[in-house]
């Protein structure tokens, strides 16, 4: 007697939320992270930092692939889920680290050729202008995009839910921990100021808002010190929609949305003299080959 299978289509299938089925102990984005934590841990321990920060360099690592490594021995459906956004939080204690390799305190030589590029965008090109052309509304509206910049991750964390993509949420965290970290690997070689420091008072937007006072007192008591090249905010915002390019490449609206997004950001960062156009576009620059690199992997994944 011959058993026939009968084989159901693929969209009928339930959704996989199990994660943990194969070997690995983390996922492709969690090593991505736990490579630069442990790059961190070797340069404080190089730049011979006070030992307890050089203790806690090191524990992070391992306190974080402990813990990722033990929720996939004992996976549930509720700690898979919690896995999947606790891990952003990797994000700001990447960036937090970047203050312990060093700060700068004086314009270096090539901010005043970055200057001189930004005043021409602004002044001769017209941005500042253009912007200014509605009154308070467009520099509000770069302002609270500035503001709202982290999160952009969650909200992009949420649309794959939403589209029951939980299956994709590593090939979206993998480009944003990689593009992201990526620039923050190279924020301590290029010690800059913000432009804002480096030459007060000039080239500021003519309208002023709340959330430019809220930006300004965050940067001036949360921020790090050591670098504005290249931008960590354009360097998450291009993450993000290169993640969503990556994980939901079908879904050409919301990739698009994500780099119309991403865009503002961008342009919020020069308006308001947060950063240069040159930090944002290095940013753009490296999470663009951060997406190649992906690219390619999957190829041979």
């Amino acid at each position: 007697m011959k058993t026939t299978l009968v084989s159901t289509p693929t969209e009928n299938r339930p959704i996989n939320w199990n994660l943990t089925s194969g070997p690995a102990l983390l996922r492709n984005a969690e090593k991505v992270a736990l490579v630069y934590f442990l790059y961190t841990a070797v340069m404080v321990s190089l730049y011979r930092q006070p030992l307890a920060r050089c203790v806690l360099a090191w524990t992070v690592p391992l306190i974080a692939g402990t813990v990722l490594a033990l929720e996939t021995r004992y996976s549930s459906s509720w700690s898979g889920v919690t896995r999947d956004w606790a891990v952003l939080a990797l994000i700001l204690i990447a960036y937090r680290q970047v203050d312990w390799l060093g700060s700068v305190s004086t314009p270096v030589s090539w901010q005043q050729t970055w200057i001189g590029w930004d005043r021409y965008l602004l002044h001769d090109a017209g941005l500042s202008r253009a912007i200014g052309a509605l009154g308070g509304l467009l520099p509000s509206v770069l302002e609270a995009s500035y503001l709202c910049l982290y999160a952009i991750p969650p909200i992009c964390m949420g649309v794959l839910y939403v589209e029951h993509r939980r299956d994709r949420i590593d090939r979206f965290l993998t480009m944003l921990f990689l593009g992201t970290l990526s620039a923050y690997v190279l924020l301590p070689h290029f010690p800059t100021l913000s432009p804002r420091f480096a030459f007060p008072g000039q080239d500021l937007p003519e309208h002023m808002s709340i959330f430019r006072a809220i930006n300004t007192w965050l940067l001036d008591h949360c921020d790090i010190s050591t670098s504005v090249f290249p931008s960590g905010h354009v360097a998450v915002a291009f993450s993000c929609a290169f993640g969503l390019l990556r994980a939901l490449p079908e879904e050409r609206w919301v990739y698009l949305s994500a780099f119309i997004a991403a865009f503002i950001v961008f342009t919020a960062t020069i308006y308001c003299r947060y950063h240069y156009a040159a930090d944002g576009l290095a940013s753009i620059l490296i999470t663009a080959a951060g997406w190649r690199v992906t690219e390619v992997l999957d190829r041979y994944a």
